[in-house]
């Protein structure tokens, strides 16, 4: 071996001699590599370490490093041919396994990643340019030849010119074998954690060989082979030796998806096996590895193919992963799923393709078998996001999923216990209703009759399906599309649908239609059309009033007998009492407490009061209703403190005794008085959040004892309405009874309010004059004041002492005067909050009462633990009460505000606490209040407010849904009134509630701006709508200089920045929701706006096109040029939607065309003067800076321009480039339009012809499709005549498969239309900062706007 280590020395002396530059290498020649690798394969089979030993210590003695020898060999692998380079590799590889080798010097970043891009280069093919290049090359450096180093040089030469030849040799791949082999020996003795890089460079070499040996394996066997050499160098990465597992096995995983989302191949099956048979394994020692394989169907999801083959092979590989999992992680997956269904349209319909196989894969999908129940069930989850896809806006996904849904129903319709909750779920339960809005029967009517053919195929498929399930359920589509309807834009169809709803209730007593039409008909009583509000008038007295009171027309006492049932059960009485009351009184009577009924049925009965339409006998029923319910509960032997009147009798009662006080009975009232002022339910919970602060009892409180309180409320308040009919001296008791159960501050809030407003309506009806009333108000509500400030001071001086015996002395518990203490502190703390309330009722009663004592008490509960406090004479020092006890807290607040807005002086000191408290407190339900008291504060102290309004429009963007609603309405309310203008950004921050999380804010926000503000304020949206684009995409250049970073984050709470699918959805949601509000004019000026204040400002730079926002601005001012509610048409809207728009405006159809052709006239005369050149110059920059955008600019000339073909030549006459372009572009555009549409209307008609009657002639079904089809094309010729070229076809297509006896004909053509993915940008964060400090905004004089 001593010549071996002599040639080897000597030719790398005479390399080291060549190389004037340390930092370059020569590749050594072949026989130095082999005897290199004879040398050290010798050492390793004698494993005796003397001749490499030997080998080192020439080299050290010639001077030549180790470093030198791996810069060498490096140099090989990168630069030699294939089969040098992968003996350079074996070298390397065996160099860093001999024995006494210096490891950590061989082993370097660079010359690792030589190793693995020279085996990357043995799968590629020889590129005989790169040859011709490499030669032309070495045979200029000959020329330069000459001195030392020449022989190197020639034999360097020769191996070059020998590189053609070499890299024609025919690649064996067993040569890679020894290699990987080698490979995983390395990576058993050097651990990569030091070097991530070349971990995850060796980890996507490593898992591509399997996809790119595919052709370069002769057989079967060396593909077996090398898939097992990988599979073992890839577990021997996984060790957490290399590193942080999750990291490695996330990166493993991200290099295998290619292959596992690949068509059926090898290459698929080996990385799908090695995940499951390998990784799988290991995740029973690794929860890192665990987790990674848990989030890799998320991953895969994410890029899986759009094309249906592709697309269906990958949910293939999906479920093979999702199969071995654990439950639990399967479950999670079909959540992912579900949500998936709700994403982008491809993640739809992978989703709807996913559910099918999930169902039908893993074990009991709808929890009949197990403990937590079919309401908790994966699976009807996923049947209910299949159902909803069935209405997807995309025809391929409703029909998709409509086939899978047709194959989960044959699955589980084998199964009767997954038959009936599937019969649920589809609502053809027992009680007819849908788990899925709309219903599923709603679904199939729409789309047996959708236009696409597929989807109809699909519908008619899942029929077919669920017809063994269809049994009786009642169909209440209809019934439904009647409520809609009574919302309908057309005033016309909204009185129709309201006679036919009237109609329906008038006859049917069901449930369903009960609640239907109280959703529906009473709500219209705000309508802006004065003959709909009298008609819901009038449909409301004739269907609830005069129902109600014929079935309480009667009292039955004497039918005791028939009633009388000592053993009777609740059910029972229910039963009775309401065969009792036919025509479903009782029902209608508990639907009208519904939240979103009660506000309309009080304006109902108000305007029915004032019109003298009520009658006495509706007062007469509810009573006798009332009576009749408590008798027949005593009749049973039911405990008459468990008893409450049917639901909704007492609140109807309240309402309409305003108007009939002479027919209500002071007996009856004072009865019930008495019997719910004695009795209580068991537990019930008298004062607001009673021991809240302790425990959580209060969530445990009955329905019962609700429905008690919400009786003596109503109760109390028809003791009100009635009072001036009542006697002196029960009058007289009823007050002191009232007076007395205030004092004892044990109530809830509500009765607190109503006993309040009841003692002072007696007081001034009984009066003799209104001085008085006033003495009498007076006195009693000082009384009260002065106990409830004593009830606060006890409170808060004993809770410091409290306080301070906890922290710093011994326990409460420790003595038995502590433990005295501690269980009368729950019952002070009750006290205290009802007393604070109970304070703000009466500031609102007698606002000139005097408050000097209680104002500072109120005071240090609100600036608990605050250190900025402002009086000197508190009672002790204080006690964080926002945080011990936070009902307290927020009730303190609630009362204030009451306070101030009876003194002005103590408003202008505390309005800046307010708004301090409003933008830190952590707390939704006093942020809410705090909304609401600043909407009163803005009515009664307008010019103090103005200055917060900024402030205030924050809480539009609260993270919780009702502060955002509840801001949205007081604040339209304002602006309506004219308390608050729209000035600033107000307006701009309004419009992120059209596009806000929760549906009902959405609503209101549509109608907001649909309505109120396009009749209010019909500028408004044209005036702002470029600063809108701006704002939105939180771009500043329309302002010419950056904000303030406190400016920065509030700007970017209000803006959707991002381009992203979603956000740049919720921005043309709202540029939509604008363009909509806005006259034909408008529409004009706002297109010239947009093209003068973006486009141009982008061309002349002004606008960055590299700024992430300018992008955005100019991509969002694109979509709004070329969306069709900016476009005005001469023949705009079909013949109906003009009819109905006439039926509105009252606009002729002679003065409608006339303004058409008018505005058709400005258009085109506006695109030729100033648009088109600013196109021009802007898609030149565009092509300067090669930026994505031109294809946006393009799309939007196309649409643009597709009304003006005839005159596109005299439009694009200065860019005659452009102007071939959009004609291309326009002529492809329609002839695949005009090949879609004919190839439809054939398949059409060929289905119309299949499915004929049997009777019915061939030649009349084809004249009477063909006639259906003329009308629907418009008598379009290049429609026509390619329609007509698609019939020709298929026919000649039949005949030929006639003559030939069945052989189908191949097709003419193929198309194959490329589909553009939409880019995704990032979206910021938002966040906010803290407020002003309160001394300075105290002691501010003048209150500006925010406007500047």
């Amino acid at each position: 071996m001593e010549e071996v280590v002599y040639r080897i020395v000597s030719e790398f002396e005479i390399h080291h001699s060549l190389l004037e530059n340390p930092n370059s290498s020569t590749p050594i020649s072949e026989s130095v590599l082999l005897d290199l690798q004879t040398l050290l394969d010798y050492t390793s089979n004698t494993k005796d370490p003397i001749d490499i030993d030997c080998l080192f210590d020439e080299l050290s003695s010639k001077n030549l490093s180790v470093s030198i020898l791996v810069r060498t060999i490096s140099s090989a692998m990168d630069s030699g041919p294939t089969h040098i380079g992968l003996l350079a590799s074996k070298v390397y590889l065996s160099l860093l396994l001999c024995p006494n080798a210096p490891v950590f010097t061989l082993f370097t970043p660079m010359a690792f990643l030589s190793l693995l891009r020279s085996i990357r280069r043995s799968f590629k093919k020889p590129n005989s340019g790169t040859v011709g290049h490499l030669s032309s090359q070495h045979r200029a450096r000959r020329k330069k030849g000459g001195g030392r180093g020449g022989q190197l040089r020639n034999r360097s030469q020769n191996v070059q010119d020998g590189e053609n030849e070499s890299e024609e040799r025919v690649f064996d791949v067993r040569v890679l074998f020894s290699v990987l082999e080698r490979l995983e020996l390395v990576l058993c003795l050097i651990h990569l954690d030091r070097f991530p890089d070349s971990l995850k460079s060796l980890v996507q070499a490593v898992a591509e060989i399997p996809v790119m040996a595919i052709e370069l394996c002769g057989n079967s066997g060396n593909y077996g082979k090398l898939c097992h050499l990988c599979s073992r160098v890839l577990s021997e990465v996984l060790k957490a030796e290399h590193g942080d597992q999750s990291i490695t096995a996330a990166e493993v995983l991200k290099s295998l998806s290619p292959s596992i989302l690949f068509l059926k191949s090898q290459a698929r099956d080996f990385a799908l096996g090695f995940i499951v048979n390998k990784m799988m394994v290991m995740t029973k020692d690794s929860s890192e590895i665990k987790k990674a394989i848990v989030n890799l169907p998320k991953y895969l999801v994410q890029k899986a193919p759009e094309r249906s083959e592709p697309r269906a092979s990958a949910v293939e590989s999906i479920m093979e992963i999702v199969k071995v999992m654990e439950f639990g992680d399967q479950v999670g997956f079909a959540e992912y799923v579900v949500k998936m269904s709700q994403g982008k349209a491809q993640l739809r319909l992978l989703a709807v393709d996913l559910v099918p196989m999930l169902i039908m894969s893993l074990r009991d999908p709808l929890g009949v078998n197990t403990e937590s129940g079919v309401e908790n069930s994966w699976g009807l989850r996923c049947l209910e996001a299949l159902i909803r896809r069935c209405s997807d806006v995309i025809a391929g996904i409703r029909a998709r999923a409509l086939t899978t849904l047709a194959q989960c129903v044959g699955f589980l319709s084998d199964d009767d216990r997954s038959q009936t909750v599937l019969k649920e779920v589809m609502g053809f339960g027992n009680e007819g209703t849908n788990s899925v809005e709309g219903g599923i029967t709603d679904i199939l009517r729409q789309r047996c009759m959708d236009e696409k053919a597929a989807v109809r195929k699909a519908a008619l498929l899942l029929v077919s399906k669920l017809m063994a399930l269809l049994g009786g359920a009642l169909d209440g589509v209809l019934l439904a599309a009647m409520g809609m309807a009574c919302s309908d834009p057309l005033v016309s169809i909204r009185k129709a649908a309201v006679s036919a709803l009237s109609e329906a209730f008038r006859t049917f007593s069901y449930d369903n239609v009960t609640k239907e039409w109280l959703h529906s008909v009473p709500r219209l009583i705000s309508d802006n059309e004065s003959s709909i509000q009298e008609e819901c008038e009038t449909m409301f007295l004739e269907l609830v009033l005069d129902r109600v009171s014929r079935a309480g027309s009667t009292y039955v006492p004497h039918e005791e007998s028939v009633f009388s049932d000592p053993n009777g059960k609740l059910k029972d009485l229910e039963s009775k009492i309401d065969l009792l009351y036919p025509e479903g009184v009782l029902g209608l009577l508990k639907e009208i407490c519904d939240g979103e009924v009660t506000p309309w049925v009080k304006k109902i009965c108000t305007s029915l009061g004032k019109k003298k339409r009520l009658k006495a006998k509706i007062a007469t029923a509810l009573q006798n209703i009332i009576r009749t319910s408590e008798f027949l509960w005593l009749s049973h032997s039911m405990p008459i403190e468990k008893w409450t009147a049917p639901p909704g009798a007492w609140f109807l009662l309240s309402e309409v005794s305003a108007f009939l006080s002479k027919a209500v009975d002071w007996e009856f009232l004072h009865h019930h008085w008495q019997l719910l002022d004695k009795y209580g339910p068991e537990g019930e919970l008298k004062s607001p959040l009673q021991n809240g602060d302790l425990d959580e009892e209060v969530m445990g409180i009955e329905s019962h004892s609700v429905a008690w309180a919400g009786d003596r409320v109503f109760l109390l308040q028809t003791i009100s309405n009635v009072s001036v009919e009542l006697p002196p001296e029960p009058a007289a008791d009823l007050a002191h009874n009232l007076l007395k159960r205030i004092e004892e501050f044990d109530m809830h809030a509500t009765e607190v309010n109503a006993h309040v407003r009841a003692l002072r309506t007696l007081c001034k009806r009984k009066a003799l004059n209104p001085e008085e009333a006033n003495s009498l108000v007076m006195k009693w509500v000082g009384q009260l004041l002065s106990k409830a400030t004593g009830i606060l001071e006890m409170y808060m001086s004993k809770d410091t002492e409290a306080y301070k015996d906890s922290s710093v002395l011994t326990p409460l518990s420790g003595t038995r005067k502590a433990k005295k203490a501690a269980i009368k502190l729950p019952t002070l703390v009750s006290q205290a909050i009802t007393a604070v309330y109970t304070i703000g009722s009466l500031v609102i009663v007698s606002p000139s009462a005097d408050l000097k004592t209680i104002i500072p008490v109120l005071h240090t509960i609100i600036t608990s633990g605050s250190s900025d406090l402002e009086f000197s004479n508190l009672l002790g020092p204080a006690v964080s009460v926002k945080q011990r006890v936070p009902s307290l807290y927020i009730q303190a607040w609630l009362t204030m505000g009451k306070i101030c807005l009876a003194d002005g002086k103590l408003a202008k000191r505390y309005i800046p606490l307010f708004v301090q408290e409003l933008e830190k407190s952590d707390c939704a339900a006093l942020r809410n209040n705090i909304v609401v008291m600043m909407a009163d504060f803005c009515v009664r102290y307008t010019a103090l407010i103005d200055c917060y309004i900024s402030k205030i429009t924050k809480c539009l963007r609260d993270p919780c849904e009702l502060v955002r609603r509840q801001t949205f309405i007081l604040l339209s309310r304002l602006l309506q009134r004219d308390y608050v203008k729209w000035r600033g950004v107000l307006f701009l921050r309004f419009l992120l509630s059209l596009v806000d999380e929760s549906e009902k804010i959405r609503q209101l926000a549509d109608f907001f701006f649909g309505n109120i503000l396009k009749a209010k304020a019909p500028l408004l949206a044209y005036n702002s709508f470029v600063e809108a684009i701006f704002v939105l995409n939180d771009c500043n250049a329309h302002t010419g200089h950056s904000n303030t970073q406190s400016l920065r984050t509030e700007n970017q709470l209000f803006s959707l920045r991002g381009n992203d699918e979603m956000s740049r959805s919720k921005r043309m949601h709202i540029y939509v929701s604008l363009l909509k509000q806005m006259a034909p004019e408008h529409l004009l000026a706002t297109f010239a706006k947009v093209c003068a204040e973006i486009l141009a400002s982008a061309s002349d730079g002004a606008l960055s096109i590299e700024d992430t926002t300018g992008k955005s601005v100019l991509q969002d001012a694109f979509q709004i040029l070329s969306c069709k509610e900016i476009r005005i048409p001469s023949n705009r809207g079909s013949s109906s939607e003009s009819a109905g728009m006439d039926e509105e405006s009252g606009e002729s159809g002679e003065a409608s065309a006339a303004r058409g052709r008018i505005i058709t006239q400005a258009v085109k005369k506006g695109l030729i003067q100033n648009t088109i050149p600013i196109f021009i110059e802007l898609k030149r920059l565009l092509e300067s800076k090669n930026s994505p955008l031109t294809g946006s600019l393009m799309e939007c000339l196309r649409v643009l321009l597709k009304d003006y073909k005839n005159e596109i030549d005299d439009i694009l006459v200065a860019d005659k480039q452009l102007q071939k372009e959009l004609i291309y572009d326009m002529q492809k555009y329609d002839s695949m339009k005009m090949k879609s549409t004919a190839a439809e209307a054939v398949a059409t008609m060929q289905r119309s012809d299949t499915y004929r009657s049997p009777g019915e002639p061939k030649a009349v079904s084809g004249r009477n499709s063909q006639n259906k089809f003329t009308e629907k094309l418009h008598g379009s010729s290049k429609v026509a005549s390619a329609m007509a070229d698609a019939v020709a076809e298929a026919t000649a297509r039949s005949v030929l498969r006639e003559v030939n006896l069945g052989a189908s004909t191949p097709p003419l053509c193929a198309m194959s239309v490329p589909k553009l993915k939409p880019t995704t940008g990032r979206t910021l964060s938002q966040g906010d900062q803290a407020a002003a400090v309160l001394e300075s905004l105290r002691r501010r004089q003048s209150f500006e706007s925010d406007e500047e």
